[in-house]
């Protein structure tokens, strides 16, 4: 153990010392533009016809970033900025070949790509770190987003924040125009600053590219916050006063569990409560919330599991979002000291399933204390449920990040689950489960080194060995490839209640390679080559018989190519290998009897092959197909996974999703045909009309679900919500029958006081 930590140490240490010999890059020679201060009042008609967008400079040249990266943009874009003492107006006019514009939807929060659209992003503490996002299309569709980290990995993308601000935008014959009006209450940024950084990125379906205002390499994302120019202030901003805005909601819901034989009728339950936001300063930010309902307006669409460990799906509940990189970016991939979908779900503890724990109320401070200093403070409170033997759990959150040297941080994270009056229910539960943890995450002025060193410590009643964690990772990248290494060292007692961790009491080491082609082809806009490499030792310290000593379980590696065309269509080729030791028995068809399983002890070695493409998204017809052939444990595995779907220009989409896999392992497995498969119809009958619904097949969990969605929004972020959800059995198919069924309706208004 001495020599594993003393390992971690020298590599931390020689990261950081290595990697600060860097170049520096000399920020006053950004582009710039000037943002006039007005008392004109401007109206957003898409027509810029006010006086003051004919007098003022503009963000202007836009360069390619797709298909190629190093020459002017075909379809020019224009943005000029004016401000008033409450308002940031922007008017935007967006050149191309005709009218012929593609959008999915009237719907809030679009996706990007293979539709035309701008967004606007503004890093407001000139951090390059956070940002804001804002986004609108040739129809007058906006969406907003918060970008992290910065915005170095699709990751850092946060489409779930919502926020109150308007825009307009109007269509000509070879371009459109775009008006915005957005509050300053909306955004975070210090008083008295002198100018802002911003970019701009465009989706443009005619001319076939994406470009920005500031130039970005081909090998970073679109989003990336280390390029980005200077919009100037003509005068410095005004401290603005302290803004509240309460978001009341009241739902009603009936529900009918079919399967319960005492339950005869629908269970009514009517509910209310809300939100406040609250501005402290102009860049900390107050949440609260009473009685809050999460109930599911937002579906997770399901997934088929052939894996040994648990699934992750991100958080999408507004009160957890804004901020939410300083609770969430701690940690590695699928392991986190703090997971906020923990927050409000309970054990089961007859069944070990996931069920809801109420929360009583609960509140958020975060933000910005200076330019170099951010903070959160979180404590939510749940309600006790003698039912399942949970006493009521209070969550308190804190954490910490200050940024030293020019873009890296030092972090700091505590979490606490504390128990409150557990005496008179049972012992399935600790009476408080702790993680602290510190980190270094890098950032170089040039953009080519990253990485982190972590260590997190759990505190528990109970003793236990190892309750720590530790990460180590390094990160090259120049426009041609990348590099990187990653060090975990997960000990056996590393088990926080509040986080998401993957697997314990391991050893993980995993190098990884990419290279980038750019060939001068006509329909090829970029190859890239690579390997992601997994080896993994167990520790021994979790008393499991198969391995009591620290040694080998497993490898994998991943080995790819990518192929991305000029018509935005898309090829993948892997091969994939994996040889691994099980430690407990396993059916990874989760369909089989329980005495049929891959018995623990035993060594699987196998490879399998996957091509994956996608067509041109600009087309009113695309598709996605991920065909897989190979070995898989002691058997074979043939799989099949798609979408297709058809546009209706402005109204809505059709698709179709299907995931197949047959699996036929040795005896006494019964070959499996696994189908998760249903249609996701999305219509927009007004840009506040819309109406979703799933529908999903999953034979792995033998049920059939149905879920549709009506929500109008009858005001800006206010929503009336009517969702019915139906489950049905389908297992023994002849004794289809329903589930459970329930009618959810639901209000919510923003009001600024």
């Amino acid at each position: 153990m001495k020599y594993i930590i003393a390992i971690l140490f020298f590599f931390g240490s020689y990261y950081i010392g290595f990697s600060q010999q860097i170049n520096t890059v000399n920020d006053d020679s950004l582009a710039a533009f000037i943002v006039k201060k007005t008392i004109e009042p401007i109206i957003l008609d898409g027509e810029l016809t006010e006086s003051v967008w004919q007098e003022i400079g503009k963000a202007q040249n836009f360069c390619q970033y797709m298909p190629t990266d190093s020459i002017a943009a075909w379809g020019q874009t224009e943005i000029a900025m004016a401000y008033n003492d409450k308002y940031l107006y922007v008017g935007i006019k967006c050149y191309t070949k005709g009218a012929d514009y593609i959008i999915n939807s009237l719907k809030r929060d679009y996706s990007f790509f293979g539709t035309d659209n701008i967004s606007l992003v503004f890093d407001t503490y000139a951090d390059k770190t956070n940002a804001f996002l804002f986004g609108i299309n040739p129809y007058g569709v906006l969406r907003e987003a918060l970008i992290s980290n910065g915005g170095r990995e699709g990751g850092s993308f946060s489409g779930s924040w919502d926020n109150k601000w308007k825009g307009q935008a109007k269509r000509y014959d070879t371009y459109w125009i775009a008006e915005i009006e957005i509050p300053f209450s909306t955004f975070r940024f210090n008083p008295g600053a002198e100018k802002w950084r911003f970019n701009a990125y465009r989706s443009d379906t005619q001319n076939n590219e994406i470009s920005n205002w500031i130039n970005i390499p081909r090998n970073r994302i679109v989003m990336d916050l280390t390029y980005m120019g200077n919009m100037v202030w003509e005068e410095p901003l005004k401290k603005q006063r302290k803004t509240i805005a309460v978001i009341p909601y009241s739902s009603g819901s009936a529900i009918r569990d079919f399967e319960d034989i005492t339950e005869n009728n629908f269970q009514t339950k009517y509910n209310f409560g809300g939100d406040a936001k609250i501005g402290i300063t102009a860049g900390l930010n107050l949440d609260l919330t009473a009685n809050p309902d999460f109930s599911q307006v937002e579906v997770d669409q399901q997934v088929t599991n052939l894996g040994r460990f648990e699934l992750f799906f991100p958080e999408r509940r507004q009160f957890f979002l804004e901020n939410a990189d300083l609770f969430s970016r701690f940690g590695g991939s699928r392991i986190t000291p703090f997971f906020s979908r923990r927050i409000g779900v309970a054990k089961d503890t007859a069944t070990d399933e996931n069920i809801q724990n109420n929360i009583l109320y609960g509140a958020r401070l975060s933000g910005k204390i200076n330019d170099r200093l951010r903070v959160g403070l979180m404590n939510i409170q749940t309600a006790q449920d003698a039912t399942n033997d949970l006493p009521s759990f209070n969550y308190t959150v804190a954490a910490v990040e200050k940024n030293v040297f020019n873009r890296s941080s030092l972090a700091f994270i505590l979490v606490n689950k504390q128990a409150i009056n557990p005496d008179n229910l049972g012992s399935t539960y600790h009476a408080y489960n702790r993680t602290l943890g510190i980190e270094y995450r890098h950032a170089s002025t040039d953009n080519r080194w990253d990485g982190k060193v972590a260590y997190h410590h759990i505190f528990s009643p109970t003793s236990i060995e190892e309750p720590f964690f530790s990460m180590a990772k390094i990160g090259y990248t120049r426009r041609k490839f990348r590099f990187e290494m990653t060090q975990l060292y997960v000990g056996e007692g590393y088990q926080p209640e509040v986080g998401f961790v993957s697997r314990r009491d391991m050893l993980f080491l995993s190098p990884e390679f990419s290279y980038n082609f750019f060939p001068k082809d006509k329909k090829i806009t970029k190859h890239t080559i690579g390997f992601d490499y997994r080896h993994i030792y167990k520790l021994g310290k979790d008393d499991n018989e198969v391995l009591e000593d620290f040694g080998w379980i497993e490898s994998r590696l991943e080995t790819y190519w990518d192929i991305n065309f000029l018509n935005t269509s898309s090829l993948r080729a892997e091969v994939n290998y994996q040889d691994l030791v099980l430690l407990s028995d396993f059916d990874p068809t989760r369909i089989q009897e329980d005495s049929v399983f891959l018995a623990a002890g035993t060594r699987h070695r196998f490879t399998n092959f996957q091509l994956s493409y996608r067509s041109d998204r600009r087309a009113k017809f695309s598709f996605r197909l991920t065909p897989t052939i190979g070995t898989f444990y002691n058997g074979r595995r043939l799989g099949m996974r798609g979408q297709i779907r058809y546009r209706y220009q402005q109204y809505g989409t059709i698709a179709l999703n299907a995931n197949y896999n047959y699996i036929k392992l040795n005896d006494p497995f019964v070959p499996s045909n696994l189908w998760l498969v249903g249609p996701r119809i999305d219509l927009t009958f007004s840009k506040k009309l819309f109406l979703t619904t799933f529908i999903q097949y999953n034979n792995q969990q033998s049920n059939l679900n149905i879920n549709a969605r009506l929500q109008w929004r009858f005001q800006p972020v206010s929503d009336f919500f009517l969702v019915f959800t139906d489950n049905y059995i389908t297992d023994p198919f002849d004794q289809f029958a329903v589930r459970n069924r329930a009618f959810v309706a639901k209000i919510t208004y923003w009001l600024n006081l």
